[in-house]
């Protein structure tokens, strides 16, 4: 497996995950606060989510097939993006994982 797959992963985690964060927080500030501008901002931040968390779904899947996840571990990766904040401890925990493998070249097999 080589890098740039872990690192495109790494990089749609992150940029799935701050928008997700920024969408329940412009949720909050259009639905709690009735905050003006709010619908705006929830709108734009809604529509880059959706597109680039099907960016990140194609990477993630990327990812799980070349490391040869099992089922339920690829499924845990590709829906972290839906939930705030998962994607980061995720991105983490799966980058610690593979990042000595992609190191020596071996063959990427993650944990159950």
């Amino acid at each position: 497996m080589k890098k740039s797959v872990l690192t495109r992963y790494r990089v749609m985690a992150y940029t799935t995950g701050v928008l997700l964060v920024l969408l329940c927080l412009s949720m909050i500030a259009k639905y709690g606060l009735d905050v003006d501008g709010a619908a705006d901002f929830t709108r734009v931040v809604a529509i880059a989510h959706g597109w680039l968390y099907v960016v990140y779904l194609v990477f993630a899947f990327d990812l799980g097939s070349k490391a040869k996840m099992p089922v339920g571990r690829q499924l845990w990766v590709l829906l972290a993006g839906t939930i705030p904040t998962a994607a980061f401890f995720v991105e983490r925990k799966i980058s610690r994982e593979l990042e000595g493998r992609v190191a020596d070249g071996s063959p990427a097999v993650a944990k159950v």
